[in-house]
């Protein structure tokens, strides 16, 4: 008996294919970010697939938000640490 269900990179390739229009649609500078949102998921298949969740692209979402709520954060702490850097200055 074949699988019932498609595997999570399955899943992914086919949910990123269904997003193809759209991409098009997009100038060329957003059609890159989107890349990078679909590669910033890419990289957590492994961890969707212990998820088995029933609608893989929510999880997909949430691989998304990760990566850039981790941006973020290093982003925060770069600029506190050249915020410390300009508060040691004027001490």
């Amino acid at each position: 008996m074949g699988r019932t269900l498609p595997s999570i990179t399955q899943a992914f390739l086919q949910e990123q294919a269904s997003f193809n229009r759209f991409r098009r649609a997009l100038r060329q500078s957003d059609q890159r970010i989107l890349d990078d949102l679909f590669a910033s998921a890419h990289q957590h298949l492994a961890a969707a697939a212990y998820a088995a969740h029933p609608l893989p692209f929510e999880t997909f979402l949430l691989a998304m938000l990760l990566e850039e709520h981790k941006r973020l954060m290093r982003l925060e702490a770069l600029l506190n640490d050249l915020q410390g850097d300009d508060l040691s200055l004027e001490e």
